[in-house]
């Protein structure tokens, strides 16, 4: 037994050994084992902190504020709504049969604009028509007396004058109505149905259209717009994009009398011509050939065409220029035509209405070129303008 001994203890050590062997190994993964899961564990805790992943984000433009239009707008009605006034037009009637007492009664308002530091106003002369008294009230609800400067209803246009203070007065500018082109956006500020400083945007829905004026003369040249204008916005401003006065709104088509789409405006050209003289004469004064003519029907009945000379004054710029008017065969008590205008210019000239609207782009003293008809020969000669007024 002793002789195996040395053996039996040798193997005991061996496994003794290899038991601490496996033990230390086995702690060693068990340990490895831990620390593995605690490192999933922080990946998986890392992870819920994490966002999902997803497409790239995109940079979205800021909330939008109505579009270049909108925005375009506000920046005209901050600019120009100051200058838009309220016109009110009063009758003054008497209260019973019996009463001497005269009150001021309201029939009618319109729109106007500020013109100059002055304290000048542009409306309509339809605004302003029959007026007994005037009233002008600006944005801020402050209201003047108004008096009448001077009126043009041929261009349905009229000026009046307020004592208001100077920060007030805010003038419009003024652009150049014969730019516009169909498309371009313009705006309208007025008092429609009484709802004092409203704006209304639309488009240059067309350019050279010709309306009727209280006179029953022709407007050439209005400007077309789908801008809102219902009845109070007369008088009021046509804006383009940048503020600027385009036309002065005038005159609806509309089987209802309400807004249908169609409004028009008095071109600005128009205006920057018309006002200075209605300020300065209080009326307006075009240039004419200072003669008579016949109506249109008459020389239509006659088989003729053109525009026949009445009268010639003697002396006139016409008659030294060799124009004739009628003349009456006192014998046999014919009448005998004289010069029938065809043309001025080089442009054909058909109504009166034509031979008016080529002149109103004249100044008295300027010379023009007329073509003539008489007794069946055609001839051109020079003839300069007078001073006629409306």
């Amino acid at each position: 037994m002793n002789a195996h001994s040395p053996i039996l203890t040798i193997a005991l050590l061996a496994m003794i050994a290899f038991l601490v062997v496996q033990t230390r190994r086995d702690n060693r993964m068990r340990l490895e084992n831990e620390r593995l899961v605690q490192a999933l564990q922080e990946m998986r805790g890392e992870a819920r902190d994490m966002p999902l992943p997803g497409p790239e984000k995109r940079s979205e433009p800021p909330p939008a504020s109505g579009g270049t239009v909108h925005s375009e707008g506000t920046a005209v009605y901050r600019r120009v709504s100051p200058s838009v006034v309220a016109v009110a037009n009063n009758a003054l009637v008497r209260r019973g049969y019996f009463s001497v007492r005269l009150v001021e009664v309201p029939q009618g308002t319109g729109t106007g604009f500020v013109w100059d530091e002055e304290g000048h106003i542009v409306s309509n002369y339809h605004v302003v028509h029959q007026a007994n008294t005037l009233t002008v009230t600006f944005p801020d609800g402050t209201q003047y007396p108004a008096d009448l400067v001077g009126v043009s209803p041929d261009y349905d246009l009229a000026v009046l004058k307020v004592n208001a203070p100077a920060e007030k007065l805010h003038p419009v500018t003024t652009a150049d109505s014969r730019r516009l082109q169909v498309g371009q956006p313009v705006y309208a500020i007025g008092n429609p149905f009484g709802l004092d400083t409203t704006l209304s945007a639309g488009i240059v829905s067309a350019l050279g259209r010709t309306i009727t004026s209280m006179t029953e003369r022709k407007i050439k040249d209005v400007i077309q717009t789908d801008a809102a204008i219902n009845p109070g916005n007369s008088g009021g401003p046509l804006l383009d994009a940048a503020g600027n006065l385009v036309g002065v709104n005038t005159a609806i088509i509309s089987p209802s009398g309400a807004y249908a789409g169609i409004g028009f405006a008095v071109p600005s050209a128009t205006v920057s011509r018309v006002v200075p003289q209605l300020i300065e004469k209080g009326h307006v004064t075009r240039a004419g050939l200072g003669v008579e003519l016949l109506p249109d029907h008459i020389t239509e009945r006659s088989g003729l065409e053109g525009v026949a000379i009445y009268a010639v004054p003697e002396g006139s710029q016409a008659d030294r220029a060799g124009l004739e008017g009628l003349a009456v065969n006192r014998r046999y008590g014919e009448v005998r035509f004289g010069d029938i205008i065809v043309g001025i210019d080089g442009k054909p000239v058909r109504t009166v209405e034509d031979l008016q609207s080529l002149l109103d782009a004249r100044q008295p003293g300027d010379t023009v070129r007329l073509k003539v008809n008489r007794n069946g020969k055609t001839r051109e000669l020079s003839v300069r303008l007078m001073a006629e007024e409306e």
